[in-house]
């Protein structure tokens, strides 16, 4: 009797989880006339986060920019991460979009690209520091600093979401589960890989950095690990997400999914720009007065 139970045991332990069981919505508050998603939510976490994390940062001697330039940063980096990510998205998953304009505008319906808000951003880095006549590479290492929390929480709401899902597996691992939409095969939570390395890991080996070593004096080698950083992890997480529907074809045929191929320049600029930093003496910073960018 004790065998068989042990044998009934083991069996239900080898059965996935279903994501319906975990209670989980995509709507965080309901006001029935309106609904707030953990998407948006998780959006403005990173941002209001990013903001706190960069204002904390630039109150250390040799900041190469001031308050003033960081609340410059934080209005035109949130319109590039949304407006970068939305037609990012448009342009490498769904080309149809862009002569749907009325589907194109509809952000609450998902879809957004992490490269293309990537673009976005560094677009409106560039665009604050000529303004304000800051260093473009230092300020890129200050903000590289401040973005893993927002991937780790764009993550989470993709899980939440049930969405993004991971590819169909035989594994008998406790985390693989079985996603609405996708059939009835268990599939990696890919979702949570990329939350645990594109977010927790990344973003605690940049705090390391920052505040642990004189990383921030070497211009362009916070940026580059970044870079690097990030796209390995989603390199190799994406051998375990399943690829967006519309682009399985292009998958079977290149042998990388799209998102691989867009990390693919990202290592070599990131390589790049660490490799120069290390290459190059670290700054000799001036400190300037208080609300003034160092320079050297």
């Amino acid at each position: 009797m004790l065998s068989l139970s042990a044998a009934a045991a083991a069996v239900a332990a080898r059965q996935p989880l279903h994501w319906e069981s975990l209670g989980l919505s995509p709507i965080a508050i309901d006001l029935g006339f309106f609904a707030i998603k953990w998407y948006s939510l998780a959006y403005l976490a990173g941002i209001m986060l990013a903001y706190f994390q960069l204002g904390k940062m630039i109150r250390q001697p040799g900041a190469p920019m001031a308050q003033r330039h960081a609340d410059d940063l934080f209005f035109y980096a949130t319109l590039g991460i949304i407006l970068g990510g939305r037609l990012g998205y448009a342009i490498f998953y769904a080309p149809e979009l862009l002569t749907d304009p009325a589907r194109l505008v509809r952000l609450w319906e998902g879809g957004m690209s992490f490269h293309g808000g990537l673009i976005g951003t560094v677009l409106a880095i560039a665009w604050v520091s000529w303004r304000g006549g800051l260093n473009f590479v230092r300020a890129c290492d200050y903000i590289a600093v401040c973005v893993p929390p927002g991937l780790f929480f764009g993550r989470c709401a993709n899980f939440v979401n049930g969405e993004l899902w991971g590819r169909v597996t035989d594994s008998t691992a406790p985390w693989v589960m079985v996603f609405p939409g996708a059939g009835s095969l268990p599939r990696h939570p890919s979702q949570l890989y990329e939350a645990l390395l594109e977010g927790l890991v990344l973003a605690l080996v940049m705090l390391v950095l920052f505040w642990r070593t004189r990383a921030r004096w070497r211009p362009g080698l916070l940026v580059g690990l970044f870079t690097l950083g990030y796209a390995t992890a989603r390199f190799t997480v994406e051998y375990y997400r399943e690829p967006d529907a519309q682009l399985h074809d292009f998958t079977m045929r290149t042998g990388l999914s799209m998102g691989q191929w867009l990390t693919l320049p990202m290592m070599a600029v990131g390589l790049i720009f660490a490799l120069r930093a290390l290459m190059r003496p670290p700054l000799a910073v001036t400190i300037q007065p208080a609300g003034q960018p160092a320079t050297s």
